[in-house]
């Protein structure tokens, strides 16, 4: 019995890093017939858990060494290695502090918010594929099922917000809903772009579409498009504000309301929702290498023989890093330029992105425009012009200068 385990372990592990189909088949043969779901769910999730728990640890410590540098001074460098060991020491500290509720709080609602954030983030690993046949759940509407279940954080945010009888800390969860409700409405209409195109709802069969090479060697990913360059630019910046990253941080920055909805929170109720904050991010990263970067899919024919999920995380990671580069460039916008950019330039061009990506659809059997030059052409004219007039629009006909730093003197 132990030695058929071990066995199916052993063949298991080999056909998911060699890309092979159905790899837990023969490891669940060695079970019952009515644990097999049992254990087969635990298999799904628990590389999940161990991965991604793993990165947050390590994006913590790449961001405070990137923005470091970033801001000449050196970051994390005394808990081990190069401060390798910093993650583990702030995870000790969270575990070990203090654990303060307000008197007057709603001490249920007040436990269970930072869950509720919690829970759904991780729900939407489920329907994500990490390789060629890595999909823990393939639904026929698993983009459907992503942002169903993303939607449910507004909701933690508000009991965060309510339940700690806190008028700045109600205020603070209100700005948050109202940054998260403007920004996702774009970023679900820069996907529409991508299901339109994919003429499907299931994440693997949009990853299928982006097979192939243009001209021999460039990838047929969405994003090398002119509605799939701008749909993916559009879903960046939205997924920025989604995951309060800079410069779209204004819930919890200092120089708001105090930490915004995290204003009685402390301990590991804190940690639950840092933590839920950098899964969030991978989670929309992922999403957006599986839209418009071909998900698994390698970028060039020579490189066919990497693993397919080594090219999913190392998508997934480029865009982490993105997002930290951001952070470190990027000022902080002001609450009323956040809510104008979202309103009066985002849902616009994500609306015309649309108008775009139909016209690369419909034209592609037109004798006049065809699939060649001119339907590029079209199409981008179709993003461009618009993006010019609503970023004029925006700025009010200001004219910028150049700003020229100093040191002290």
């Amino acid at each position: 019995m132990m030695g058929d385990f071990f066995k199916g372990l052993l063949v298991m592990i080999w056909r998911v890093m060699t890309d092979q189909p159905d790899p837990k088949a023969e490891f669940l043969s060695v079970f019952p017939g009515g644990l097999q779901p049992l254990v087969s769910a635990v298999l799904s999730v628990s590389p999940i858990i161990l991965v991604f728990a793993t990165l947050f640890a390590l994006t913590t410590w790449l961001e405070r060494k990137g923005l470091g540098r970033i801001q000449n001074r050196l970051g994390p460098n005394r808990v081990g290695p190069y401060g390798l060991f910093q993650p583990i020491a702030d995870g000790l500290k969270m575990l070990t502090k203090e654990d303060i509720v307000p008197r007057s709080a709603d001490k249920v609602v007040h436990f269970l918010a930072p869950i509720a954030f919690l829970v759904p983030t991780l729900l939407a690993y489920a329907v994500l594929p990490y390789g060629r046949n890595l999909v823990p759940v393939n639904f026929d509407a698993g983009i459907l099922f992503f942002f169903a279940v993303g939607a449910s954080t507004e909701l933690s945010i508000f009991m965060a917000g309510w339940s700690s009888r806190n008028k700045y800390s109600l205020l603070g969860a209100m700005r948050a809903i109202a940054q998260m409700i403007s920004y996702e409405i774009p970023l679900i209409l820069s996907s529409v772009t991508v299901i339109m195109i994919a003429g499907s709802l299931s994440l693997v069969e949009i990853v299928e579409q982006q097979g192939g090479y243009q001209f021999g060697w460039l990838p047929g990913w969405f994003v090398f498009t002119p509605w799939g360059l701008a749909g993916f630019v559009i879903f960046l910046i939205a997924s920025l504000a989604e995951s309060n990253r800079s410069p779209f941080d204004i819930p919890e920055a200092e120089s708001e309301l105090i930490a915004g909805h995290l204003t009685e929170y402390s301990g590991f109720k804190y940690a639950l929702f840092f933590l839920a904050e950098y899964l969030g991010m991978f989670a929309v990263s992922g999403l957006a290498a599986t839209l418009f970067l071909g998900g698994w899919r390698a970028p060039s024919p020579f490189l066919e023989w990497v693993p397919s999920y080594v090219w999913f995380l190392s998508k997934l990671v480029s865009l982490v890093c993105l997002f930290i580069w951001i952070r470190g460039t990027v000022p902080r916008l002001r609450v009323d330029q956040l809510l104008n950019f979202a309103w009066k330039f985002m849902l616009p061009m994500s609306l015309l992105n649309l108008l775009a990506a139909a016209a690369w659809h419909f034209t592609a059997t037109w004798n006049f425009i065809g699939a060649g030059p001119g339907r590029w052409l079209l199409c981008a004219a179709m993003i461009a012009v618009p993006y010019v007039l609503l970023g004029r629009a925006l700025t009010g006909g200001k004219k910028w200068t150049r700003r020229t730093y100093r040191f002290a003197e």
